[in-house]
């Protein structure tokens, strides 16, 4: 438990057996419920995992046999959140891109009230790019804008930083099934929030890379995600102009 609140967090992960005791092993003490989702794995991600579960009695490993997608990972994740009570649900990737330092930071706005959303954002401090290729500053800088057309927000930033803390509250308010399932997934959710007026806050923090090689692969990402906010655009005027239910 942390400040009161109980947090849970889900790791998707998708043949993650080089990352993921790392990832599982760092992640504080304070947290109350971990996730690890394997996403149809072909390598020992379940296994490796399992053993980890197997000395953590917090840890649960729940595994997909065939490979969903890792918005429907976070799903699966999610609603074993809402079925154990927890307060705040944290994602943090099975890749360990995401440092568990900065865990205290992310959770922070929602313990003081101020978001029911927060997410991760590399673009605030230029030093925080270090180690991003000029064609992925420039995908994630065109999905940004793609993504402020869509949700009709234009403070968003950096849409493509998963790493996020949700409150039990807006879990509850979303339509999770209908969360995109594969990459571009974080993207439909921030169109959702903000189309219901959830207060989504962005935290600074820096990219982080561990040596592995990436699984997007930015020529057909963007344009398959460009598509995804199009659709979104529409639901979106949908909404606005036909005054349908907001819930996100």
């Amino acid at each position: 438990m942390y400040k009161g609140s109980r947090v849970g967090v889900v790791v998707p992960a998708y043949n993650e057996e080089q990352h993921i005791a790392s990832v599982i092993n760092n992640i504080p003490d304070f947290v109350d419920r971990i996730y690890v989702v394997d996403d149809g794995s072909t390598d020992n991600t379940y296994r490796v995992a399992s053993d980890s579960a197997s000395r953590n009695g917090n840890l649960s490993v729940i595994k997909h046999e065939v490979n969903k997608g890792v918005g429907a990972a976070i799903v699966t994740g999610y609603k074993r959140c809402l079925e154990e009570d927890v307060d705040i649900a944290v994602v943090m990737a099975g890749d360990d891109q995401m440092s568990a330092a900065e865990l205290p930071v992310l959770l922070s706005p929602l313990l003081e009230g101020k978001a029911d959303y927060s997410k991760g954002n590399r673009m605030l401090n230029r030093k925080y790019l270090r180690g991003m290729t000029h064609w992925r500053r420039f995908g994630n800088w065109l999905l940004q804008w793609l993504t402020r057309i869509a949700a009709g927000n234009r403070n968003l930033m950096d849409p493509q930083n998963g790493y996020t803390a949700i409150s039990r509250e807006t879990l509850k308010q979303m339509d999770i099934d209908a969360v995109y399932p594969w990459y571009g997934y974080c993207n439909d959710i921030l169109v959702k929030l903000s189309v219901a007026g959830a207060r989504i806050y962005e935290v600074a923090m820096p990219a982080r890379y561990q040596g592995e090689i990436s699984k997007i692969r930015y020529s057909k990402y963007i344009p398959k995600v460009s598509m995804l906010l199009l659709r979104d655009f529409l639901w979106r005027l949908k909404i606005t102009y036909f005054g349908r239910n907001k819930s996100c």
